[in-house]
């Protein structure tokens, strides 16, 4: 098992629906991954993150669209034929195997002869970090070095593609920290596409190279983690990613006019979808002195780098970071404040 394991492949998906009876789970789903890209699938509990990935690994069988891996349409092939490796939530080790017969597992189903899947053993154990505990069992090792041992079987079988469904959700906070940066400095030295499932926009945007946000069977936007906070397509993106202050509103003339009666001027170029609503991240206003959105500040909370002050402007409460500095003259709750808001830092997303 040398630094690429084989030739990172594509995978492209069209037109699929999946439904599991009445219920549709996917709908019309079309996405494009590029040969050795991390890539993740986010998205609320029930979205259709998972269901899409086991479509991928052969474990889910879609109505109508393809599946294609490397330009192979694979949807009518099984599992065990797509050169596909899954990493399981749970691990699914097997507890009274060795972490080295774990890993063997399904070379030896494969029928591979004896060297060779002590050689792959051996160089999968060692990718992960894990050649001195080969003949300890699971009950034996930290949740951290079950989930590498749960990587090692997968990669040992050599897959073109490898899906992670969920791998971190077992592992405490600092130890999620630790074995995410571990994952991806794998996949570079493997040069694997890899396709990571996570509800946490975290671990989304600190290992993946792009992600589909997912909502009710539905990609609502493909893009890098980067692209998709800055400019979000939609106020479920928006929300999503991030806190985002989100106001009702209405175009009226050159202006929008934001329900309380503020009016905030709207550049040129800026076209306003229909039954959109002002979006803005917290950190891209400040408190000022006057200003068109006026209002009390009802809480303050210290956050060490920033303070956070909510602030009612009309009937809604917005947040807005201020950078923090030893000395510094906090507001207080009550103090009548506006809010600075740059143009160029106002988003009008619809739903």
């Amino acid at each position: 098992m040398t630094g690429t394991m084989s030739k990172a492949v594509a995978i492209d998906i069209r037109g699929v629906n999946l439904s599991y009876g009445a219920t549709p789970v996917l709908k019309n789903v079309d996405l494009s991954i590029q040969p050795g890209e991390f890539f993740a699938f986010l998205g609320p509990s029930g979205c259709g993150k998972t269901t899409l990935l086991r479509l991928i690994a052969g474990f889910a069988q879609a109505q109508t669209g393809q599946v294609l891996l490397d330009g192979q349409d694979v949807a009518a092939l099984p599992p065990w034929k797509r050169d596909v490796g899954m990493v399981f939530q749970s691990y699914a080790l097997w507890p009274h195997m060795t972490v080295a017969k774990n890993v063997a597992f399904g070379l030896e189903e494969r029928r591979l002869p004896r060297r060779e899947i002590e050689r792959r053993v051996r160089d999968a154990l060692d990718l992960v970090g894990l050649s001195a505990f080969a003949d300890r069992r699971p009950a034996q090792l930290s949740g951290g070095q079950q989930q590498r041992v749960a990587v090692a079987r997968t990669i040992a079988i050599e897959p073109k593609v490898l899906l992670l469904d969920e791998p971190l959700s077992n592992l405490d906070a600092k130890m999620r920290v630790s074995v995410r940066r571990e994952l991806r400095t794998l996949q570079r030295r493997l040069g694997l596409t890899t396709i990571f499932v996570t509800h946490d926009q975290e671990e989304a945007n600190t290992i993946c190279d792009r992600m589909a946000v997912m909502e009710s069977g539905i990609i609502r936007q493909v893009g890098t983690p980067m692209e998709l906070y800055e400019r979000p397509g939609n106020l479920f993106v928006a929300g999503f990613l991030g806190s985002a202050n989100i106001l009702d509103g209405r175009v009226a003339g050159d202006v929008f006019e934001v329900a309380g009666g503020a009016r905030l001027p709207l550049p040129e170029h800026v076209k306003v979808p229909l039954g959109a609503k002002l979006v803005f991240r917290p950190q891209h206003a400040r408190l000022a002195d006057s200003g068109m959105l006026r209002g009390p500040i009802v809480h303050r909370e210290f956050l060490g780098s920033t303070v956070r002050y909510g602030v009612r402007l009309g009937g809604a409460e917005v947040l807005i970071d201020a950078p923090f500095q030893s000395g510094d003259d906090l507001r207080a709750a009550g103090d009548l404040v506006c809010v600075a808001l740059p143009p160029e830092r106002a988003l009008y997303l619809a739903a």
